[in-house]
C-alpha cells in the first residue's frame, strides 16, 4: 500500500522548511534507510531517510519549495498504485501520469524542450514561480529551458544554465541589449544566491535597527584576575574532571549573576508591556558556515561554571554541524556575542527583538596605569553593551556594565558567592 513522506516538524516553533536537495527520482527504487531529500529550516538542516521500502511514485516538492511541516512530501509504494490521496492540489497533474507512464511516453514528453528547445503550441509549460520570476528578471525565454526539476518542471537552475547558454532571448523590445551585458557582467562576477538562513539573518538585522532605539555603552576591565584562574583551570582541570573552562564560559557565568540585578536588561520589550524574566537565559552568538546563529542556554544563573561550559561546547557544536534542534535558537532573555578571538578591539552589537540589550566582547590589550607612582602594564579586555533605550536608559545600562566590570576584576571573589 502506497505511504507518503510528509515533512518532518523540527521543533515547536518551526511552521515550515525549504527542500534543498533531492536523491530519489520519481521510478526509482527506494530501500528502507535510504536517503530521500535534504531540508532546512531557518536555522538548521537535516537529512530525511525512507521508512519504508517501495518505488518513488510521485515527488510533490521540488527543491528550493517552502513546505509547510506535516504536508506531504512525496509517495512511495507499488507501481501502478493509486495515489490521488496523497497528491497536493498544485501536484495532481504531475502525479497521475506516474502509474501509467512508460519508457517511451517519458523520452516523448521531455523531448520538445530539451532536443529542440522549443515549446510546442499550447502545451502548458510547468515552471516554478522562482524560475519564472529569474526568466523575466533576465529577460529570457523560458520555454526553450531544459527542466530538470520533478515531473519535467523548469526551476531556478535550469533558468540559470540557459543564461550561461547565452541562447533562448525573450522577443521584448530590451532583449537586444540586456543579452550582451549578461553574457559580459557572467565572466566578471558570480551571484552566489542567498541561503535561507541569510535572508532570515538580513530580515532580522533590518528589523532590529529599524524598531528600536539602539544605543552601545563600551568599557574595559582588568583581566588580571580571569586570566590567572584561566590559566589555573587549564594546568589543573582534566585532573579535577572539569571541562575546558574558556574566557567566554567565565563571561557567561560573570553575566548570568550580574543580569538579575539588572531587571531592565533581563527582559522582553513591546510598546504594551515589559517582560522581565525570574531566571536568565543567555543567547550565545555562534559562527557556523550557513550563517549566524544564537542557540539559548537556559537558566543560566542556576548553573555551575563547570555545567555551563560543558553546555557551550555543546550547543556551540550542534550549531556548528547544522543539527542544533530549533527549539534551542529561541527564548533568549539576553545575548553575548564574543568575537575577542578574531581580534576586535570594539564594535556595536545588534540586539536580537524582543531582547532589551546584547554584550559584546573584545579582545585583550595590554595597557598601562599609575601604581605606586610607575606605570605598569596589565591586560584589559573590552565589553560593548548595546540596550534599548526604549526599555531603559543610559544611567541604569551604564550601572550594569560597571557591575560587570567589578564582577569579572574579582571574579575568585564571584565563584565564592
Amino acid at each position: 500500500m502506497a505511504s507518503a513522506v510528509i515533512m518532518p516538524r523540527q521543533g515547536q516553533s518551526v511552521e515550515s522548511c525549504i527542500i534543498t536537495k533531492w536523491y530519489k527520482k520519481v521510478g526509482e527504487e527506494v530501500k528502507e534507510g535510504d536517503l530521500l531529500f535534504s531540508y532546512e529550516t531557518d536555522k538548521a538542516s537535516f537529512d530525511e531517510e525512507a521508512k519504508v521500502s517501495g518505488t518513488m511514485l510521485a515527488i510533490l516538492a521540488e527543491e528550493g519549495d517552502d513546505v509547510p511541516v506535516l504536508q506531504n512530501v512525496c509517495v512511495i509504494g507499488k507501481p501502478g498504485e493509486d495515489i490521488s490521496e496523497f497528491a497536493a492540489q498544485d501536484a495532481a497533474e504531475s502525479a497521475a501520469p506516474v502509474k501509467q507512464e512508460t519508457p517511451a511516453a517519458k523520452a516523448q514528453e521531455t523531448a520538445a524542450p530539451v532536443v529542440t528547445g522549443q515549446a510546442v503550441p499550447g502545451d502548458k509549460i510547468k515552471i516554478s514561480p522562482r524560475a519564472r520570476g529569474a526568466a523575466e528578471t533576465m529577460n529570457l525565454d523560458f520555454s526553450q529551458a531544459a527542466p530538470t526539476g520533478p515531473n519535467g518542471r523548469i526551476i531556478e537552475r535550469d533558468i540559470a544554465t540557459l543564461a550561461k547558454s547565452g541562447a533562448a532571448v525573450s522577443e521584448k523590445p530590451a532583449v537586444q541589449a540586456a543579452a550582451p551585458a549578461a553574457a559580459i557582467a557572467d565572466a566578471e562576477f558570480t551571484d552566489v544566491p542567498n541561503s535561507s538562513i541569510r535572508k532570515k539573518i538580513a530580515k532580522a538585522m533590518h528589523a532590529s535597527l529599524s524598531n528600536m532605539a539602539q544605543l552601545t555603552h563600551s568599557s574595559s576591565f582588568d583581566a588580571t584576575d580571569i586570566l590567572s584562574f584561566r590559566k589555573h583551570i587549564k594546568e589543573n582541570g582534566e585532573a579535577m574532571g572539569l571541562e575546558n573552562i574558556t574566557l567566554n564560559d567565565i563571561v557567561i557565568y560573570a553575566v548570568s549573576r550580574v543580569l538579575p540585578n539588572h531587571p531592565a536588561l533581563n527582559a522582553h520589550y513591546d510598546d504594551e508591556k515589559l517582560r522581565v524574566f525570574k531566571n536568565v537565559h543567555i543567547g550565545m552568538a555562534v559562527d557556523t558556515p550557513r550563517g549566524l546563529l544564537v542557540p539559548t542556554l537556559f537558566n543560566v544563573n542556576l548553573l555551575s561554571l563547570n555545567e555551563i561550559a560543558k553546555q557551550t561546547k555543546k550547543i556551540a557544536k550542534d550549531a556548528q554541524e547544522g543539527s542544533i534542534s530549533p527549539d534551542l535558537l529561541s527564548g533568549a532573555s539576553f545575548t553575548i556575542s564574543n568575537l575577542g578571538a578574531l581580534g576586535i578591539e570594539h564594535f556595536t552589537p545588534v540586539i536580537n527583538p524582543p531582547q532589551t540589550g546584547i554584550l559584546g566582547v573584545n579582545n585583550i590589550q595590554t595597557r598601562v596605569r599609575m601604581a605606586g607612582g610607575e606605570m605598569k602594564p596589565y591586560q584589559a579586555m573590552g565589553l560593548s553593551l548595546t540596550y534599548d533605550h526604549r526599555a531603559l536608559d543610559g544611567a541604569p545600562a551604564s550601572r550594569f556594565l560597571q557591575e560587570l566590570c567589578a564582577a569579572l576584576e574579582n571574579f575568585s571573589v564571584l565563584l565564592a558567592k
